[in-house]
């Protein structure tokens, strides 16, 4: 399935970008490599890959700067940013680029080749959109959009990674630990608080009165429920 499937890898450090190269390959895809920004944005539109693996932090111009390029020339396929640090996830969320999705470094090449694949059978699926269903809302999570009483409400990848958690584990008690682990991978440096912030802006979203949530409930002294 994958022979006719191109992934554009774009990372400056040499070592890492052969790695990653090599067993992309390895999986069946076909992968072109670009080693700065200019040379990215240029490879992607003209070659239109079906997924971009973008680096944050790139000579000439940033990641940042390369996908609101290739968006605003109607780039409209996946880009997932790759980044050594946590604090600059929060940064990808702070500017929504167009940023589809992000992996932190180090990163576990199984959990990359996970998430491919996986965005590509969502692709090739893609009229079979997922999406939960829940009181007067739907979650479609890889467009990052939840539509509350027919309004669409935009969610950033975080609050959009923390929401399809929580549905995929209804009324379940979840602890903060295991949420930030799903939300932000094995190696985040976050806290407790950065967690309890997202909760906060996503109850924004979802809750008719936040401060006294019905769905996304405080478990006090271990974490968070999704009551429904």
């Amino acid at each position: 399935m994958n022979k006719e499937i191109k992934i554009a890898l774009v990372e400056d450090d040499e070592n890492l970008r052969f790695l990653v190269a090599e067993r992309l390959q390895t999986e069946g895809y076909k992968v072109l490599e670009a080693a700065n920004g200019d040379e990215a944005e240029q490879m992607i539109i003209a070659e239109q890959p079906d997924i971009v693996l973008l680096d944050w932090m790139l000579p000439g111009k940033s990641g940042a700067e390369v996908c609101e390029n290739i968006r605003a020339q109607g780039f409209d396929k996946l880009v997932i940013m790759t980044t050594a640090k946590a604090q600059d996830i929060d940064k990808i969320e702070a500017y929504n680029f167009g940023v589809s999705d992000y992996i932190t470094k180090p990163y576990n090449m199984d959990v990359v080749v996970a998430l491919i694949d996986n965005k590509i059978k969502f692709s090739l699926n893609s009229d079979k959109t997922e999406s939960y269903k829940f009181a007067n809302m739907e979650h479609q999570p890889n467009t990052h959009i939840l539509i509350k009483d027919g309004k669409k409400v935009e969610l950033t990848i975080l609050e959009n990674r923390i929401l399809l958690y929580f549905l995929k584990n209804k009324n379940k008690v979840i602890n903060r630990e295991e949420l930030m682990m799903e939300v932000w991978g094995y190696n985040a440096d976050v806290n407790t608080r950065t967690l309890d912030m997202h909760i906060v802006r996503l109850r924004k979203k979802i809750e008719d009165n936040p401060d006294s949530p019905k769905y996304l409930q405080t478990v006090r002294g271990i974490g968070y429920k999704f009551a429904l």
